[in-house]
């Protein structure tokens, strides 16, 4: 069987992780790696393999699949690079920063004729598919959601909003995509925010409805303390209470009584707890098989659309509707 010939671009820690799974994975082969600190690329070569590239332009003359794992406000540029030069694309998440790049990236998507899958690892993290898999037996009528971080202080980037786009854009929007992935399609959100440790809103609550009649509240803060769990879902159904802890475990609670089962996944490794072994996985099958890649170019849009939306709220005080 030919190997899928990969290219990195950005070898920092997510395009590290990723590299090491595809040098693992017998259908994948490293070709090209490129970061604008060429020693990095050099020490992440001689771990994976891949020949270090001086140039964007020369790494995609090197590879079939390109994964873009540099900083988000990069990645429409590198994307767009790499669907007019005929590749497949993994980009990582964010899809892209302000709505009117992530609608310009889209377009492009749809009309390339290869694949374009958007780095949104929770899909795939066996805590997420095994809620998903209970909420499809058990239809959910609300829930209480947060993500939090500790501190945007290490490592440094994570607090300029010159390189994130916004504190919602790093993390925070794995669980925007999370609540389409859960609940389906968002009909209106509002939203409040506050700035206090960080030179941007740095607190966020916000009150989502669905076009299904389910609803949630949710609750992202840039400055709370490393306490266990740092993301956490409580799903509420008929006399049951389903609670993710990290994607580490559930706790699901059937009934009137307190009894409650656990479902761990603390014993399987990093790569497969957090998804993204899975992820890239399925990167290549689509690839291989010919099939849509299971987290589409208009995911990564969407979560883009709410996180703008959130912004938009609180700037001006009102709900936002969707179509």
């Amino acid at each position: 069987m030919e190997k899928v010939r990969i290219g990195i671009v950005g070898t920092g820690y997510i395009g590290n992780v990723h590299g090491n799974i595809y040098a693992r994975d017998p259908r994948a082969k490293i070709t090209a790696l490129y970061d604008i600190i060429p020693e990095r690329a050099a020490a992440t070569a001689k771990r994976i393999g891949g020949r270090v590239c001086s140039s964007r332009e020369h790494l995609l003359d090197s590879c079939d699949a390109v994964l873009v794992c540099a900083p988000n406000r990069t990645h429409i540029e590198i994307a767009t690079a790499a669907i007019d030069a005929g590749k497949h694309v993994f980009c990582e998440k964010p899809f892209a920063l302000g709505i009117e790049d992530a609608a310009l990236l889209l377009e492009r998507a749809n009309k390339s004729e290869k694949l374009f899958q958007v780095g949104h690892s929770r899909r795939f993290a066996p805590v997420y598919t095994k809620l998903r898999s209970l909420l499809m037996e058990d239809a959910p009528h609300s829930a209480h959601i947060k993500m939090n971080r500790g501190e945007l202080l290490n490592p440094a980037w994570t607090g300029d909003v010159n390189v994130t786009g916004g504190f919602l854009y790093e993390t925070t929007i794995h669980f925007l995509d999370m609540l389409r992935f859960q609940f389906g399609e968002i009909s209106e959100l509002i939203a409040y925010g506050s700035q206090h440790e960080y030179p941007e809103i740095d607190e966020f609550s916000v009150i989502f409805k669905f076009k299904n009649g389910f609803h949630c509240t949710f609750a992202s803060s840039a400055d709370a303390s490393w306490l266990f769990p740092f993301e956490r879902m409580e799903v509420f159904c008929h006399h049951r209470t389903i609670v993710t802890e990290e994607m580490v475990r559930i706790l699901d609670c059937r009934g009137i009584g307190a009894d409650f089962v656990t479902h761990s996944f603390h014993n399987v490794s990093d790569d497969i707890q957090r998804g993204f072994e899975l992820e890239d996985s399925a990167f290549l099958d689509a690839i291989l098989n010919g099939t849509e890649p299971m987290v589409t170019a208009f995911d990564g849009f969407k979560a883009v659309e709410l996180v703008e939306s959130i912004y938009e709220s609180i700037r001006t005080g009102q709900p936002v509707r969707f179509d």
